[in-house]
């Protein structure tokens, strides 16, 4: 799913996912972004920083899950929607998981460390307690070649 829905902004909430991951990028990070969203405004977005805080957890959707829980005061963020330009790992769709995020939005695939269409298949365990309605292809493109990109520079 490419096509933008200009009455959600689907496209503008990845595009911002995308910025971020090149910002992550820019710091050497591995180029993954994510941005969380309710009711059509953004209440987090950052790109990975693993290596800048020393933290192996701190991967984009973990972050911004971080901040908009921090932000509404709230465990459960249920009315929210997060982009990400990456399919999540195990550790983050676990995440999504417990925080009961309503949707998510991914751009480029994970064959490698993916957790949602790939790998676990994390949302389709019987052990998970909540799925996000899960929207793949989303600025996939455009993903797939930041990352390309970045690892090519590091060869």
């Amino acid at each position: 799913m490419t096509a933008a829905d200009p009455e959600t902004g689907r496209a503008s909430f990845m595009d911002l996912a995308l910025e971020e991951a090149e910002r992550a990028a820019a710091r050497g990070e591995v180029p993954v972004g994510a941005v969380l969203v309710k009711d059509g405004r953004v209440l987090a977005a950052d790109g990975n920083r693993t290596l800048e805080l020393n933290d192996p957890s701190a991967h984009a959707e973990i972050l911004v899950i971080r901040s908009a829980c921090a932000a509404l005061g709230s465990q459960r963020l249920p009315e929210c929607d997060i982009y990400v330009t990456l399919e999540p790992c195990p550790m983050c769709a676990g995440a999504i998981s417990f925080a009961r995020i309503r949707r998510l939005y991914y751009g480029a695939g994970d064959a490698k460390g993916g957790a949602v269409d790939h790998g676990t298949r994390f949302f389709c365990q019987p052990t998970c307690h909540h799925a996000p309605e899960v929207y793949s292809g989303f600025g996939e493109t455009r993903a797939a070649d930041i990352l390309k990109t970045f690892f090519r520079s590091r060869r």
